[in-house]
């Protein structure tokens, strides 16, 4: 099996420090980063190079990037898995934070993609894993933010796996479903905060209690598996353009694409009230 040079975001925790975890004991030089390098020492003792980023940065992400090639001649996997979702009503969410998950969900990842993207043209090999979610292909109510940013990863991904096929690049979307992380800690919270008064508190109050039942399961996926997906995709000659995988994904995205809209509306309305 090839030996490939691989760089993580967002690793502290979930998939990032899962995949980083797998990618490593098998055999791979993994480079992982993250804002919490505290949360990486683990890593650290399993012989995984880490760093600090902040992927709303662009001081740390050349940064990180310079110290990525002070170590590497070249990166074969970019795995670009940092993000977080913020939900709450589109009418209360402040636009800053509506900004900062574009910078984090999109703009951060496209930066670094531009600063290694060289290196994998020159090799005539690479591969890219945005991390995106089932969240780029259905919708929910009171998460209009989180989902602009995965639908417009979706896309911005699509235009580069076009832009750079003839250079031996892959890119690769990974579409998780609901897994075992923290995320839904932070999706919680802030949609609590944005809809603590006003027309949207009861119907928020509604979805915020439903994300907390749905991610308190003993059936949800494990980042382990999305791990597992990735190294696949690493591994594979001719790798999918999308993995679609964990709790949820598949029948989420299948009922968004056979029913109408107004009636796939009304089913999420009714599953999260």
């Amino acid at each position: 099996m090839k030996e490939f040079s691989i760089f993580i975001t967002g690793a502290s925790s979930g998939i990032g420090k899962a995949a980083a975890k797998k990618l490593k004991k098998r055999g791979h030089r993994v480079y992982a980063a993250a804002r919490h390098t505290e949360y990486m020492k683990d890593l650290e003792l399993m012989g995984i190079h880490t760093h600090f980023l902040d992927i709303s940065s662009e001081a740390s992400i050349t940064d990180c990037i310079q110290w990525l090639f002070e170590n590497e001649k070249h990166i074969d996997v970019l795995i670009n898995n940092a993000g977080y979702g913020s939900f709450g009503p589109i009418e209360n969410t402040p636009i800053e934070e509506g900004r900062n998950q574009f910078e984090v969900n999109l703009f951060g990842l496209a930066r670094i993609t531009q600063l290694l993207l060289p290196c994998m043209r020159k090799n005539n090999f690479g591969k890219i894993i945005n991390i995106s979610s089932m969240g780029g292909r259905m919708y929910t109510p009171f998460g209009g933010w989180y989902h602009a940013t995965k639908y417009a990863l979706e896309g911005f991904s699509d235009c580069l796996r076009m832009e750079t096929a003839e250079f031996g690049i892959d890119v690769i979307l990974i579409e998780p479903g609901t897994i075992r992380t923290n995320w839904e800690n932070i999706a919680s919270k802030h949609l609590r905060e944005t809809a603590s008064s006003g027309a949207y508190k009861k119907a928020a109050d509604r979805t915020a209690l439903a994300l907390d039942r749905r991610y308190q399961s003993d059936h949800l996926t494990s980042p382990e598996k999305i791990a597992g997906v990735i190294e696949r995709a690493i591994h594979a000659k001719h790798p999918k353009t999308r993995y679609l995988k964990g709790r949820g994904a598949k029948l989420s995205v299948f009922m968004k694409f056979i029913l109408p809209n107004r009636a796939f509306d009304k089913l999420y309305r009714y599953i999260l009230s």
